[in-house]
């Protein structure tokens, strides 16, 4: 277990921006359509069974969940996006604050985006890359439930949208800003992987506070 991620503690659930804690510090965000299982692939990766709410319900995340790492390292759980049964109302709310945290919230650092394998690279996934893309903001994909496909097909799925990557964002494998893995909560395929780019968004972070101005 990964001793920074096992400290993970509940924060506040945001109903729109100006309930979010201080914009300071280092965050990274977890999204993803409803029911790609953002929520259990946060609990995976911080050890712990019950940090983020989880259901069979799509859409059960209804608000920006803050988690402290410590005081000055933080993860975010968006808002599902997607098919979640919520009045249209409710789902344009989330759709304008969603935007409004990625373009404007300072201490954001990286996204994680969830996929689930075997319907990746929807409308939203791609609406989420292309933002990145424009934004420079490192971006790692996770294949979630990777354990519903035996291993040859959940390796070729790897492969389509790294493809898919390299040819329509134009990530370059030398340098790449998007990268993207398996993995499976239920397993706990992939986590080590995850928490080694965790590592480095916050270690690349640090050092920038770090270097005089």
């Amino acid at each position: 277990m990964h001793p920074l991620y096992q400290r993970a503690s509940f924060v506040t659930g945001a109903h729109n921006l100006s309930q979010l804690p201080p914009d300071t510090g280092t965050e990274v965000a977890f999204a993803g359509r409803s029911n790609s299982g953002k929520s259990s692939a946060i609990n995976r990766i911080t050890g712990q069974k019950s940090l983020a709410r989880t259901s069979k319900t799509p859409g059960r995340t209804q608000q920006i969940n803050y988690f402290a790492l410590d005081e000055q390292r933080h993860i975010v759980d968006l808002p599902g996006y997607g098919y979640a049964k919520v009045s249209e109302k409710v789902k344009l709310h989330w759709q304008h604050t969603l935007e409004a945290y990625l373009q404007q919230r300072q201490a954001l650092r990286g996204l994680v985006l969830m996929m689930d394998i075997r319907h990746p690279l929807n409308e939203f996934d791609r609406q989420m890359i292309l933002w990145c893309q424009h934004s420079a903001m490192p971006l790692h994909i996770l294949l979630t439930k990777a354990d519903k496909l035996g291993r040859g097909a959940a390796g070729n799925v790897l492969q389509q949208v790294r493809q898919v990557l390299a040819n329509d964002y134009g990530v370059e494998r030398e340098r790449p800003w998007a990268t993207v893995q398996l993995f499976s909560a239920l397993k706990g395929l992939g986590t080590e992987e995850v928490w080694t780019v965790l590592d480095a968004w916050f270690e690349r972070a640090a050092e920038k506070e770090r270097a005089p101005n």
